[in-house]
């Protein structure tokens, strides 16, 4: 099998486990794209991103353009003469002139069976929708939002799995199909597959405010939105004037008579809350300045009668 000159771009961890497989196979990175350092945390210190960390450790060359405004990024890109370039939650939108650099095109690497959910939150969509299934689509890209013919599927099911596990999973479960798609690409074997555009989702761009929970919604919807957003935003409530975050819980089959929002129980068990069809069972949460805590451990801490008074009426 042919090996092949190939450029990476990725930034999260989801990225990781693709790169090094590729670093260990018998191809050759000749760069490695990711975006720029960020300022992060309560002290904006500028962090670098997962990909650059494990580039650096694998003595791989790391470039960090803007964009690809420039046109000395773009010769830079052409100076590696690539046969391909594989993308793996980048973050940049790739310009036209880009895409026609590799000889081979460019691949991308994304977290769905698309074409349900293209764009930016398709983990965490699917969990909210409640799909049983999701996977890995190896995709040929093209100028649209992943639009692009489909070269290789991988599925996997979701079962009671947070954003967090499935992010997981899926980052580790690309690296086979990704592999054996660049074999069949050096052998000619390689089918590409039209999208069936009328099956399309979109996965827009999660917000904090996303993450707010309403109580006059089903409790199995409610119990989603809590692992759909873990670990990022944190699905949250707000009782008199206090946000809480709720990191995880379960649906309990109730039939009530008490408003949505109101805490039924609360015991080592968690807290069961009225929802707008049978109940959520609130098992791990975290008030302000303090660590996220299951019930039981929150009930065991001093000052538990007055945090319950102040939440009483959710």
């Amino acid at each position: 099998m042919k090996a092949l000159k190939i450029i990476f771009a990725g930034t999260p961890e989801f990225s990781v486990p693709c790169l090094n497989a590729l670093a260990t196979s018998q191809h050759q990175l000749q760069a490695i794209y990711t975006q720029p350092d960020r300022p992060a945390g309560r002290g904006r210190k500028l962090q670098i991103s997962a990909v650059k960390q494990q580039a650096q450790i694998l003595g791989l060359q790391v470039l960090q353009p803007q964009n690809f405004k420039q046109d000395l990024d773009i010769e830079l890109l052409k100076s590696f003469a690539p046969d391909i370039m594989i993308v793996i939650a980048y973050g940049l939108i790739l310009p036209q002139r880009v895409l026609e650099i590799p000889t081979l095109g460019c691949i991308n690497v994304h977290g769905s069976l698309l074409p349900r959910w293209r764009g930016a939150s398709p983990i965490q969509q699917a969990i909210l929708h409640g799909d049983s299934a999701t996977g890995i689509t190896i995709m040929h890209m093209d100028k649209g939002l992943d639009t692009g013919n489909i070269l290789m599927q991988i599925s996997c099911s979701i079962d009671k799995q947070n954003s967090a596990q499935l992010y997981t999973l899926l980052a580790n479960i690309a690296v086979e199909p990704l592999l054996t798609t660049l074999e069949k690409i050096t052998t000619g074997q390689i089918h590409a597959e039209a999208q069936n555009d009328n099956y399309a989702t979109y996965a827009p761009k999660i917000n904090k405010t996303d993450a707010f929970i309403n109580w006059q919604q089903k409790a199995i919807e409610i119990e989603r939105k809590i692992r759909a957003f873990n670990p990022q935003p944190i699905a949250y409530t707000i009782a008199k004037g206090i946000s809480i975050r709720i990191y995880q819980a379960c649906v309990i089959k109730n039939n009530h008579n008490k408003t949505p929002g109101t805490i039924l129980a609360i015991d080592k068990h968690g807290m069961l809350v009225a929802a707008n069809e049978d109940a959520v069972l609130i098992e791990r949460l975290q008030f302000p300045g303090a660590k996220s805590l299951t019930v039981a451990e929150w009930l065991n801490a001093a000052n538990v009668q007055l945090t319950v008074d102040l939440v009483l009426g959710l």
